[in-house]
C-alpha cells in the first residue's frame, strides 16, 4: 500500500543525523577563508561569476528514466539528468571556493533505487517503514545517505541550497562539505535522491560561508519563486573551528543590519559545526556589499559579499 502524499510538492526531508567524516587539511582545496574571487577587477570579477552562473544554468533539463515504480524497477536515469545535476552541485561548490566532485556509477545506481522506492510510496523517508514497497538493500542504504526531495534531481539542487524550512540547513551543508564526493544521482519524474553522505573528499576548507565571499549573483538568492534565501538564512560551517560561541554581525554600507543567529546547529550534517544567520526585515540587493564579522572564536572571520546582477 502506498503512503499518501502529505507534504508540499517541493518539501525537502530533513537529513538523518549521521556524523560527517573528519576533514583533512589540504593545500589544494579552495574556499573557507581563502580569497574565493578576485574582486579587485570590478566589472571583470563580476563578469567572470556571471559568465559561469549563466553558462552552468543554461541547460536545466532533467532527462527521463527507464524505471517503473509500479514494478519496483529502478531502471536508469538518462542524460542529461545526472550531468546537469552534477554541474549545478559543482557550480555552487565553485562559488563557495570548494573543489568539484564527480559522479560515481555505483552510488548513482543506489540513488536511482532510492528514488524509485520514494516514488512507489509517494513519500520521502530516510528510514522507510517495513510496510513500504520496493524496499531493497540498495534503496534503503541510499535513503540513509542522501538528500531527498519530492521533485526531480536537477531542480532539487536549488532546493537543497536554499534549504527553507530546514533549520539545521543540512542539505546545503552536505553539498558544501569538505568530505563530499563522489556523489550519486537518482531521479524519477517526481522524486529524487542525491547520494552525499560518506564521501572521501579532502577539500580542507577551514570555514565555508553561504553566501560566500566575493561576487554573488542576486539570482542565486532567488532561485525559488516561493522562498528567498533570506527566509532560510545564510550559513557558516566548519569542521575545525568551534562555531558554537560565534558572535555574528552583518553590515551594509557601514550600518549594522538586524539578524538572528543560531550557533547551535546539529552536528554531523555536512560539517561539525554550523551557524545560521537570518536577516530580519531586509533582503539582499544587487549592487550592495554586505560585510560579515564573526567574533568570539579562536580566530576572527571577516568577509565581504558583493551582490551582483547576472540577468541576461
Amino acid at each position: 500500500m502506498h503512503a499518501a502524499r502529505s507534504r508540499r510538492s517541493l518539501l525537502l526531508a530533513s537529513l538523518l543525523a549521521l556524523p560527517a567524516a573528519a576533514a583533512c587539511e589540504s593545500s589544494g582545496g579552495g574556499g573557507g577563508g581563502d580569497v574565493v574571487f578576485d574582486t579587485s577587477g570590478g566589472d571583470t570579477a563580476s563578469a567572470s561569476v556571471c559568465e559561469r552562473w549563466n553558462a552552468d544554468r543554461a541547460d536545466m533539463s532533467e532527462g527521463d528514466y527507464s524505471g517503473d515504480p509500479a514494478t519496483c524497477d529502478p531502471g536508469e536515469l538518462y542524460a542529461p539528468g545526472p550531468e546537469n545535476t552534477l554541474r549545478l552541485v559543482n557550480l555552487y561548490r565553485w562559488m563557495a571556493g570548494l573543489p568539484p566532485v564527480a559522479l560515481d556509477a555505483g552510488k548513482s545506481a543506489d540513488a536511482q533505487a532510492c528514488a524509485v522506492m520514494m516514488d512507489a510510496n509517494d513519500d520521502i523517508e530516510h528510514v522507510p517503514p517495513a510496510s513500504w514497497d520496493c524496499r531493497t538493500a540498495a534503496a534503503l542504504a541510499a535513503a540513509k545517505l542522501s538528500n531527498l526531495a519530492t521533485t526531480r534531481a536537477v531542480a532539487a539542487v536549488d532546493l537543497y541550497m536554499n534549504d527553507v524550512g530546514v533549520p539545521n540547513l543540512g542539505h546545503r551543508r552536505w553539498i558544501l562539505s569538505n568530505t563530499l564526493g563522489p556523489i550519486g544521482v537518482g531521479s524519477t519524474r517526481a522524486y529524487s535522491c542525491l547520494h552525499v553522505i560518506g564521501g572521501d573528499g579532502h577539500a580542507g576548507a577551514r570555514w565555508t560561508a553561504w553566501p560566500p565571499p566575493g561576487d554573488f549573483p542576486i539570482q542565486a538568492a532567488r532561485t525559488l519563486p516561493w522562498a528567498r534565501l533570506e527566509a532560510a538564512g545564510w550559513s557558516l560551517q566548519s569542521d575545525t573551528l568551534d562555531l558554537r560561541g560565534a558572535e555574528v554581525k552583518v553590515f551594509r554600507d557601514g550600518q549594522e543590519q538586524p539578524v538572528t543567529v543560531d550557533t547551535g546547529l546539529d552536528t554531523g550534517y555536512g560539517s561539525t559545526f554550523g551557524v545560521r544567520i537570518v536577516p530580519q526585515g531586509w533582503t539582499m540587493q544587487a549592487g550592495r556589499t554586505y560585510s560579515v564579522a564573526v567574533r568570539g572564536l579562536a580566530e576572527d572571520i571577516d568577509y565581504d559579499i558583493h551582490v551582483v546582477d547576472c540577468g541576461t
